[in-house]
């Protein structure tokens, strides 16, 4: 028996900004969270509420991906730039 793993996924991109923006909603059931900063500058990704270069659960230079570890967090995940310039590149499966 071969148990199959989520058979689509979202892709959605956001620009990057200096001030903190909503990288994905909060849902009860994601199964995965991916993260690619398409950026020259840093990306500050919270786990949460407005995220900040002082208050962020993982910072992402530029060109780093990012996929949530399992359990995957399901609530809001914020994002904000060293710079607005670029974007984020996000998948949810």
């Amino acid at each position: 028996m071969s148990v199959l793993g989520p058979q689509s996924a979202t892709l959605t991109n956001v620009a990057a900004s200096a001030t903190s923006v909503t990288l994905f909603a909060a849902i009860g059931n994601a199964k995965g969270r991916a993260v690619h900063n398409d950026s020259a500058a840093v990306l500050y990704v919270k786990f949460g509420s407005s995220a900040s270069s002082s208050s962020h659960t993982v910072q992402l230079g530029a060109g780093a991906y990012y996929e949530l570890p399992s359990p995957v967090y399901s609530g809001a995940v914020t994002g904000v730039w060293s710079s607005a310039t670029g974007i984020a590149r996000l998948t949810e499966w």
